[in-house]
């Protein structure tokens, strides 16, 4: 089936961040580059959005990214060309983006750290793109495009949280903790389900308390009426306390989050969503509880993979949650602000295409 090649590109560009609003975005339509010998073009269908994307646009993320970068790293669309050299994909594949292009397998290198799309590589919130063929995968058949675009952050890096380390992955009957209604939050809930863990969830919102539940969440803190709230966690496990934690709050919240962790747990230590604190806790927490505290940048490709074979293998229990409230690409501005305000519950999303 020949697939038409676009000769023009829309795009989004974060031109010269201030740190004041999202104001720095500027939306063009340019000419689709050449494709190189080992790139695949695609058409982009859909691309969903991270709390990464908001500090890029304000100036705040502490990782390098290059001038003028278009912005995200999610997103998931229809081969239409091929460089000479590739040979994994071909035009009509359905294709989601690999966060850090250059992380294939095993643990990441400083070199494959610095391939993140959206901030050192130009990203998926345009309408075509050129990908390295390694940093792409195969779309789960079971998913739509808004669905699968919602995978390449947000899923992985839950995936990761649980299942990357190889001999303390979750199990059945484990405890798993979670934070929030944002993305990464649920998807480690769902994977935790899958895994048959127990799972504690965190909310700041009694009206969020009914959808985690339906989610299969088997405990529901209120943190904000709750300010202890790793203590009454842990209490949940009879007291011995929870063996892993997808901490994506920050600072604010690690404190809690060691009170409710076992000895010799895992806390995943994820993003900083809850802002900054004077006060952390620092070595000796760490050693009173003997836990491991495990930063992730996302995942690998190989993970990818694993993850994308769960999804396909449990197509209602691991469906990615959308907000119900979906952009389109020109509306950008407008899906940051909202991401921004918080409102939203599950992965606000991009309809590109």
């Amino acid at each position: 089936m020949a697939h038409d090649i676009p000769k023009a590109a829309k795009e989004w560009n974060v031109s010269s961040p201030d740190g004041k609003d999202f104001g720095v975005l500027r939306f063009s339509e340019k000419a689709v580059p050449e494709l190189g010998d080992s790139q695949v073009l695609v058409k982009l269908d859909a691309a969903s959005l991270n709390y990464r994307d908001l500090t890029i646009a304000l100036g705040k993320y502490p990782f390098y990214t290059i001038p003028d970068v278009v912005p995200g790293s999610d997103g998931a669309g229809t081969v239409v060309a091929v460089g000479k050299q590739v040979t994994r994909f071909r035009p009509g594949d359905k294709v989601v983006t690999l966060f850090n292009q250059e992380h294939i397998g095993g643990t990441i290198s400083a070199e494959a750290s610095r391939s993140g799309l959206g901030g050192a590589i130009h990203g998926t919130l345009r309408s075509v793109g050129a990908f390295n063929e390694q940093g792409l995968v195969r779309m789960p058949e079971s998913l739509t495009p808004l669905e699968a675009a919602t995978l390449t952050c947000a899923g992985l890096t839950a995936w990761n949280a649980l299942h990357g380390l190889a001999d303390n992955r979750v199990t059945a009957g484990q405890w798993v903790l979670t934070q929030g209604t944002g993305g990464v939050s649920i998807f480690a809930l769902q994977f935790a389900k899958v895994a048959g863990a127990r799972v504690i969830a965190t909310t700041g919102s009694d009206g969020k308390v009914s959808v985690l539940k339906e989610l299969g969440a088997d405990h529901v803190i209120n943190y904000k009426e709750t300010p202890d709230w790793g203590a009454v966690a842990k209490e949940l496990t009879g007291g011995v306390g929870v063996d892993h934690v997808v901490e994506v709050a920050g600072p604010k919240s690690m404190a809690q989050s060691i009170a409710a962790i076992r000895m010799g747990g895992v806390i995943s230590i994820i993003g900083y969503v809850g802002g900054y604190a004077k006060d952390q806790p620092g070595f000796l927490d760490c050693l009173a509880k003997s836990f491991t505290a495990r930063g992730i940048l996302v995942g690998s490709r190989v993970q990818m993979e694993d993850m994308c074979r769960a999804v396909e293998a449990n197509p209602e229990r691991l469906r990615p949650v959308v907000d119900k409230k979906v952009f389109r690409l020109e509306e950008l501005k407008e899906a940051y602000e909202y991401q921004w305000s918080g409102q939203h519950f599950g992965k606000v999303c991009i309809q590109i295409s």
